[in-house]
Parts: C-alpha cells; sequence; structure tokens
C-alpha cells in the first residue's frame, strides 16, 4: 500500500482541534504549569510540534558536511573516541596511547607529560601518525615545541593543543603565523560554562562572542579569517538534558556558520571542530555505578549532535584516581555505541524532528541575540573583565543548587532513591580532588558525616517512621520520609501504631509522625505530652506540611518535611537533633 493512500485514510486533525480538546482538560495557567518544560531560563518546549512549527526555518533542507552545518560537519555520523593519557613519562605515556588505540580509542589527549626537548616529542608521537591527538593542559613553551617539530615532520592528522586564544593575543598572532596546517593551538572553552551552571543559550552564546573578539583581534594583526579559523577548535561539556543537548551543538554550528559568513570566510572554515566531554558536575560519589548510566546518555546526545570526538570520564574519576578497570569502561562505553548500537551508521538521525529541528532554531535565534547583546556592549572580554559573565554564572549556579537542594532537580541515588545503608567513605580518596564544583556534593557531605558517626560510635541513630491515622496518607508520608531522610544516609525503622501512646513507648532518638494533616495536632499533642512526662527524649517531626503548622510547633514538633523543603538545610539539623556532629 502507497503511503498516501494509507495516510489518506486518516483525517486531518488541525492544531486548534488538538488544542480544543486538550483546553477541555487542562484550563488557563495549568497549561504553561503542566505542559510547557523550560528546561533554563529562556527556553520553553511545548507538549507536542506540527509541521507549522518550522515553517521559515532556513536550513532544513542543508544536507549533512554541507553549509550551515547544522546536520554535522561531515558526510557520515561518525565520530572519534577520544580517551586521555594523564602519565608524566614521554614514554611510558605513548605506550599507554597505543595500548588504548588498540582498545578501541581513535583518538589521544595526553595531559601533564614532560616534554622538555624535540626529542621527547619525538618518543611520544612515535607510531601516532595517522592518530588525532590533543594536548590538554598545554602552555606556551609546549605549543613552540609543537610548532617547531610539525614544521620539520608535518602529522599526517590533526593536532591540537588548548591555549586560551585571547590569554596572550601577541603570542596567538604569533602561533597563527607560524603554525604549520593542520596545527590548532587553541580551544575556545564553552564546556566551563556548562560546569559552572550556564544554559544552553549561554554556552553558545558566550563560546561564540569568545570566538568573535578572538577573530577581530586577529584580523587586526593582518591575519585572515580562513587562517584564523583553522588555528580554534571548540570544546563543550554535555549535560543530562538529552534533546537540549543534541540541539545545542546543531545550534552552534548554525551560528558559527553565519559568523564566518559575515567575516566571508571559505565554506570549509564555517566548519567548526568540536570536541565534547561528559559533564563533572553531575558525576556523585554515592550510587557511583549510576555516573556509567549518565555518561552514556550525554555520549548520545553528543554523537546525535554531530560532534567530531567525544571523551566519557569514567566513573570513578569524582572520588578517586581512575583505575585500569573504571577507564575500559569508560572507553567501552563509546565502543558499543558504535560498533553494537551503529550510532554511527546514520548522519543526523534526530533531522526532521519537529521538535529537534524547533530547539536548534530557537537555541540559535536566542543564543545569537546574546551574543549581539554581549557585541554592543564591547564584546566578550569586556564582559569578563566587568563581571557580566560571571553575574550571569552565579546566578544559574544558585539556581542550581537551590534546585538539588530542593530536591526539584533530581540525582539518582543521592537527592533521591537513596541506598541509606550504602557505605562510600572507604573509597573515597581524600587527597582526590576535583577542579570543578558538583552539585551533589551537599549531600554528599551529609552522608559522609553520618558514616563518620556510625564508625566512631558504633551506634545506627534509630529513627522511627511512625504511621498512624488515614491508611493512604500515612503510608505514602512514610515512604516520603525515607526516601528524604536516606539522603543523609539516616536508616529509617516503619511501624504502624494504633495511638500516640503506643508511639511514645518507643526508644527512638528521632519519631517522624506520618499521618494526614486533619489528623496531626491530636496525635501530636498527645505524643508529644506523653514524651514529657516519661521523660523521653526523643524529638518529633512532621512529614507534610499542614496549614496547622505553626500550632504544631507551639505544641513541640521541631520540624517539617515536605516536597518545598531545603533538604539540605533540613537534614543538616535533623543530624544535630540527633548528636551527627563533624
Amino acid at each position: 500500500m502507497a503511503t498516501e493512500s494509507f495516510l489518506s485514510e486518516f483525517p486531518p486533525v488541525s492544531t486548534e482541534q488538538w488544542e480544543h480538546i486538550i483546553r477541555e482538560k487542562i484550563t488557563g495557567a495549568e497549561y504553561a504549569s503542566k505542559l510547557i518544560w523550560h528546561p533554563e531560563e529562556g527556553l520553553a518546549v511545548k507538549p507536542y510540534y506540527r509541521a507549522e512549527d518550522l515553517a521559515g526555518l532556513q536550513f532544513l533542507d542543508a544536507p549533512a558536511g554541507k553549509f550551515p552545518f547544522v546536520r554535522g560537519g561531515r558526510s557520515s555520523g561518525d565520530w572519534r573516541i577520544r580517551e586521555e593519557v594523564n602519565l608524566v613519562d614521554a614514554e611510558d605515556a605513548n605506550q599507554s596511547a597505543r595500548e588504548v588505540l588498540a582498545a578501541g580509542a581513535e583518538e589521544i589527549a595526553f595531559r601533564h607529560t614532560k616534554l622538555e626537548n624535540p626529542g621527547d616529542l619525538a618518543i611520544l608521537l612515535a607510531d601516532l601518525h595517522e592518530i588525532p591527538v590533543a594536548f590538554v593542559g598545554s602552555e606556551p613553551r609546549l605549543v613552540r615545541l609543537l610548532v617547531e617539530r610539525l614544521s620539520n615532520r608535518p602529522h599526517s592528522t590533526i593536532i591540537s593543543a588548548d591555549l586560551d586564544p585571547l590569554a596572550d593575543l601577541e603570542l596567538s598572532a604569533e602561533l597563527i603565523s607560524n603554525a604549520p596546517p593542520g596545527f590548532r593551538p587553541f580551544v575556545i572553552h564553552a564546556d566551563q560554562f556548562q560546569e559552572r551552571a550556564a544554559g544552553s543559550l549561554e554556552e553558545v552564546g558566550f563560546a561564540l562572542s569568545a570566538a568573535v573578539d578572538f577573530i577581530a583581534e586577529m584580523r587586526e594583526r593582518g591575519l585572515s579569517i580562513d587562517r584564523i579559523t583553522g588555528s580554534m577548535s571548540f570544546a563543550f561539556a554535555i549535560g543530562p538534558e538529552f534533546f537540549i543537548q543534541i540541539a545545542k551543538l546543531r545550534a552552534f554550528r548554525l551560528v558559527w556558520a553565519k559568523v564566518v559568513e559575515c567575516f566571508e570566510g571559505a565554506i570549509v572554515a564555517a566548519r567548526p571542530l568540536i570536541h565534547t566531554r561528559t559533564a563533572y558536575w553531575n558525576a556523585t560519589v554515592y550510587d557511583p555505578q549510576t555516573n556509567i548510566l549518565r555518561s552514556t546518555t550525554e555520549a548520545i546526545s553528543a554523537a546525535l549532535g554531530g560532534v567530531d570526538s567525544i571523551s566519557i570520564s569514567p566513573f570513578d574519576e569524582c572520588f578517586r584516581h581512575p583505575d585500569d578497570s573504571s577507564r575500559r569502561l569508560a572507553r567501552n562505553t563509546q565502543v558499543i555505541l558504535k560498533q553494537e548500537a551503529f550510532l554511527s551508521r546514520v548522519v543526523d538521525p534526530v533531522g526532521g524532528s519537529y521538535m529537534i529541528e524547533a530547539l536548534t532554531n530557537s537555541i540559535a535565534s536566542k543564543a545569537w541575540k546574546l551574543f549581539q547583546e554581549l557585541e554592543t556592549a564591547g564584546g566578550f572580554r569586556r564582559a569578563l573583565a566587568s563581571g557580566v559573565i560571571a553575574s550571569v554564572l552565579d546566578r544559574r549556579m544558585t539556581s542550581r543548587e537551590e534546585a538539588v537542594a530542593n530536591r526539584r532537580r533530581t540525582f539518582t541515588g543521592t537527592n533521591r532513591f537513596a541506598d541509606a545503608s550504602e557505605q562510600a567513605l572507604a573509597r573515597v580518596d581524600a587527597s582526590h580532588s576535583g577542579s570543578v564544583a558538583r552539585a551533589a556534593q551537599s549531600f554528599e557531605t551529609l552522608r559522609l558525616r553520618t558514616e563518620q558517626f556510625i564508625n566512631q560510635t558504633g551506634e545506627q541513630p534509630h529513627i522511627l517512621l511512625a504511621e498512624i491515622g488515614d491508611t493512604k496518607m500515612r503510608s505514602a508520608r512514610s515512604q516520603f520520609a525515607a526516601d528524604f531522610l536516606a539522603c543523609a544516609g539516616l536508616v529509617t525503622n516503619k511501624a504502624v501504631f494504633q495511638s500516640a501512646e503506643c508511639v511514645a513507648d518507643s526508644d527512638a532518638r528521632l519519631v517522624v509522625l506520618c499521618s494526614s494533616d486533619v489528623e496531626y495536632p491530636p496525635i501530636a499533642a498527645e505524643l508529644v505530652q506523653r514524651l514529657r512526662k516519661h521523660n523521653r527524649p526523643a524529638r518529633v517531626i512532621i512529614a507534610g506540611n499542614p496549614d496547622t503548622a505553626e500550632e504544631l510547633r507551639n505544641i513541640g514538633i521541631v520540624d517539617f518535611i515536605h516536597l518545598r523543603s531545603n533538604a539540605v538545610e533540613v537534614l543538616a539539623k535533623i543530624q544535630q537533633m540527633i548528636g551527627i556532629k563533624d
């Protein structure tokens, strides 16, 4: 049956008809609150998209590998698996590089390798002639050494360093003038914006503004746009918002092509070299294998977003120096995505998705507007020096911290669905400190404090979830309370009681009353009275946020746990109540 004939069996449904049906169920402000997703400030994702949402978009017919490269810089869906080698000795680093290449890596990034002279560099690059190589954390001396070596013995593929192009403009101009073709000494680090809580709009807008500042400065020094762009690459971190991250990468290529076109660069100059890595900020010490799942979805976002290379952080990197097993697992994640899931077989597989195409356009247009605002204000460096960039990032970081503390942003195994009995203290290497602040650290501090208390005292604080009264409410609230308290490593015991008198007879250090709002005042009044009468030290808190909270506080209830609680603050107070201190 022909497709046209098949579809003709179904009557067309207009957007107005869809909306009419939706509005019959959800009206007024509820529509926006329930159906519109706001993954970040300035971005709204609708509950559904139709062909009409793509009306007027100019990039829809552009194929992959062609200007403006929104569908990728290549005509294939392949990318390179990058692995970082962190060894000081050049010979050891070379040996490690060759081993990981044999195990599936396709690109090497050297970090901290000591290179004193051209001989050290020759040892490091031995037998890596066909392999793209990056130097992470490079210094000007090393980059000059690379220029010298590559001018005499060109490498057959991409060699790159990660100097900040705006740090020393005279040095940047010198390196561009002397660098051999194929050598990219500079990286625009958009990844630092993701780690500091920027949304996709800021990531794209700030990266674009920094790159344009650099181009303008180099043009003033007489360098060609093609030579300038050929000296640069871009680094992005990929966070957890799956579809947003895909659209972010596509949007960046779209606006970058527009910039190069404005500078009258060649078409090939409009194709950016993009490396991505999985984000650091959302890794967790507790339930650490969950980091494997996080990095997998992030790597898929990067692959579907059409990047040139991807590196996955080992799952244990946030709390110790990764071992061979965790590095292999990170590498094999990408190997599986390529060789078993076949994600590299199709270029731009999300192309044509109404949502992805619309999100790409939305991020690109809003990021371009942000870029224009920065240009009007004097450019990226002026915004950086004046504190404008820092102010935006600080505001985003505060917002993210609040969302984590209030558990609106979920970290599975840490601030939601935690295993209270899990022990992490023994596996945390105190000498290993990450350079990036992680969002879960406030909860991890609580968990580690509980662990230390138990190790020192040999005592597990007795916390009782006292279910009493309304069957449905008591069960739901005790389940909520158990999950809430587990985020601080507090193990709870659950029991159903017929009266407050029975609850008062327990030897719990902390009692969490789990009942309905209307039943709380009489139950709490009797329980607190009996505890005082028998001189029992137990503290009582309420699961819920009843209208009678002030009355309950006057009775003697010390706190409340509910959906709007700042979990970090409340859990810290609970620890103090039951004697868990630093």
